[in-house]
Formats: C-alpha cells, structure tokens, sequence
C-alpha cells in the first residue's frame, strides 16, 4: 500500500464535510466511499439535504456530533470557520443550479473545493468560479471519475510519451438508455433533472456530454477548437435534451466526433473512446474498464492491463490489486478523491505535491466543459454551423 497522501504532508486525516448526497442518493454514497477508500479523509459534518430539520436528523444518524450537524450550508461554514478543528476541504454533490453558490462559499471562506460536475449551470458562472479558484489559491477537484480509472490513465501516459504519434482522429461516445421511455418523459424519478433551470440549458450535454468532451481532452491533451453540433430530444414530449452529436475540430488539424445519449434503449453505460495518431490506435470502453487496446502501425495488436505487463507510473499510482483483477468506477472515483488530498495536503503544509497527483480536473476542466456546451448548443441553433470554442 502507498503512503496515505493525507497522512503523509499533515501528520493527520483531511476533515472532509460534504454537501448533498443524503440519504437514498446513489451519487452521495459513491463520494463518501470514494473518499473513504484509501484512508485519507475524514468525514466530520455536512449538510446532506436542503431542508434543514432532515438536514440534522441525516447528520447525526450519519454520526456527525450534535453540534457539528448543520441544518444550511451556511451555517456549516460559518460555525466551522470558528473551530480549531474546522474541515479542510468541502464536497459537493448537489443539484447542478447550487454548485456556484456552495463552492464560492467554501471557497470564501478558505477552503478547498471537491466538486460534482457539470461545474456550474452557466458559462458566466464557470468563468466566474474558476478566477475566484484562481484568485484564492486553492485546490479544486471536479469529479470527472473516469480519467480516475488505471487504464484510462495509461492511455494519456501512451501519447504524452509519443506511443501514438502525432495524433490525427478521436473519437468518443456516452451512450446511456436510462431516460429511453417514452411513458416518462419528464423522468419522475428525478425531477430536477428535467427543469433547465436546475439541470441546466442541456441536461444530456451536462450529465454526460461533460464526461466525453473531458475524456478527450485528458486523453490527448488537445483542447476543442471549433465545433458543428446537434442537440435535442428524440423522446415524444420531452421538454429537455436527451441526445447530442458533435463533429469536433481539434488543435494541430486533428478532427473528432462526440456523441451522448441518455435515450438509447437497452443500453448501460457506454462510455468509450478510440484515439488515432500517426503511430497507432488506442481503445477503451468503460463496461470493460481493465483492458486497454494498443494497435500499432506495424505490429500485432497489444493490450494493456492494470499492474500488467508496460502499465507506465501514471496508471500504476492509479492500480489498487495485483494483476489480473479489475478495477471499478467507486475506484476510478477514489484516485481522483486521493490525488485532491495529496494536492490539499501538500498545499496546506507548505511542501510539493507529487506530480503525479496533479491529474485531477480542476476549475479550468469545468470551465472548458461549460464553454463546449455553450458553443454546441450555439451551433446546434444555428443548424450545425462551425462554431469557435
């Protein structure tokens, strides 16, 4: 086992209060397991629901002391700004039209931020938080969890060492068919989903297009230059976004394709990317998450698996069982949690952090997403016109 990051820089645990994600809430959990998995947060207080007497009773039955279970955010952070012990680093799993104000507060306040996506609602939101990030100096993780998986990470080790060549082509897909039913169009199950104003302009864009626009950045380390789009609702009656597809001009003359869907009957959680240089050819698919596919130019096709044969240290920080055995999405989620308290640790003891903890998205992935969504549902108005991103 590595040394625990949080432990190592500070002598102690990173005091961790998380936002949202109270009870019956599946992406709640998966932070709170993330976090806990590699021993280097501890969970202290938060408020996990917005009305505050469930908020409280939540709190104490998750074990948080009496007087550390808050009914607001507010109350949270100003009660905590004046204890010796007060948290380290906030959480937030809320709603997407409450990302801006929990963070900026946290922010405000001194502390460092672990974010769900998309990072906010609205491009002026994102700019806005990510120069408060800028101006504070603090840490801001935002959890895109799937560059968190090993193979995932190899792959962007492989063509930042030139394995790929120059690269040519990407492509990337985020095909789910949870929201397939026509009988539910305004998905009853969760509402706030399907009110823009919560959900955001583009609820398949922010829910899933953010994942895919991100993968392909950390993949390749190229950023969307223009893009031609479509977006839109394939469900009769739907009010929201369901699918979007996107011809993608990328840096250096490389050129892509992006399509997400939530509305694809039968399907999971088909998340996957093939990236093409002059070189070769690298595959993922995130159902099949331990295997990598090299095909070279010239050669037979090879594959990469966690702490297999050629895993590079990028991947390998990323490995948590010996060869042969999987790795998983609450895993992937808690690489990007473990990599945040490394960089927290080291910031807020005054030493450097390891580089290869600084992988994690920040403030400026957020803000890069909202400007893809921005400029694909500008493009999709304009009936597929190239749009400068």
């Amino acid at each position: 086992m590595r040394p625990n990051p949080g432990m190592h820089a500070l002598g102690r645990r990173l005091r961790l209060a998380v936002v949202g994600g109270g009870p019956g809430s599946f992406i709640g959990a998966v932070h709170r397991h993330a976090a806990s998995l590699d021993d280097c947060y501890e969970i202290v207080t938060g408020v996990v629901s917005s009305d505050p007497d469930r908020a409280q009773r939540a709190g104490r039955d998750m074990g948080f002391a009496p007087e550390r279970a808050y009914g607001t955010v507010r109350e949270m952070l100003d009660a905590e700004a004046a204890r010796d012990d007060c948290v380290d680093v906030v959480a937030i799993m809320t709603p997407n039209d409450t990302h801006y104000e929990y963070a900026t507060a946290a922010l405000e306040h001194g502390l460092d931020v672990i974010c769900d996506k998309p990072m906010t609602n609205t491009l002026e939101e994102a700019e806005s938080l990510h120069s408060k990030v800028v101006e504070v100096g603090r840490v801001f993780c935002l959890t895109h969890n799937y560059t968190g998986y090993p193979m995932v990470r190899q792959a962007k080790a492989m063509v930042d060492g030139g394995q790929l060549g120059t690269i040519r082509l990407v492509q990337v897909e985020y095909v789910q068919g949870g929201r397939a039913h026509e009988d539910d169009p305004d998905g009853s199950d969760a509402p706030w989903r399907f009110d823009p104003s919560r959900s955001g302009p583009s609820l398949v864009l922010s829910d899933v297009g953010t994942h895919a626009h991100h993968l392909v950045r950390f993949v390749t380390g190229l950023e969307v230059a223009q893009v031609s789009a479509e977006a839109g609702a394939i469900v009769p009656g739907r009010r929201v976004h369901d699918y979007a597809g996107a011809l993608l001009r990328l840096d250096h003359g490389a050129r892509g394709t992006l399509w997400a869907t939530q509305a694809a009957a039968g399907v999971e959680n088909c998340l996957r990317f093939r990236v093409s240089g002059t070189r070769g050819t690298l595959e993922w698919e995130q159902e099949i998450p331990q295997v990598l596919t090299f095909k070279p130019l010239e050669g037979a096709r090879e594959y990469r698996t966690p702490n297999g044969p050629g895993t590079l240290p990028l991947a390998k920080r990323s490995c948590r069982v010996v060869a042969g055995h999987p790795g998983g999405f609450i895993e992937a989620f808690a690489s990007i949690y473990r990599d945040a308290a490394e960089a927290i640790a080291a910031r807020r003891a005054g030493v450097p952090a390891d580089p290869l903890a600084l992988h994690f998205p920040t403030s400026l992935d957020g803000l890069q997403g909202l400007r893809f969504i921005h400029c694909a549902l500008a493009s999709s108005r304009a009936d597929g016109a190239w749009i400068a991103c």
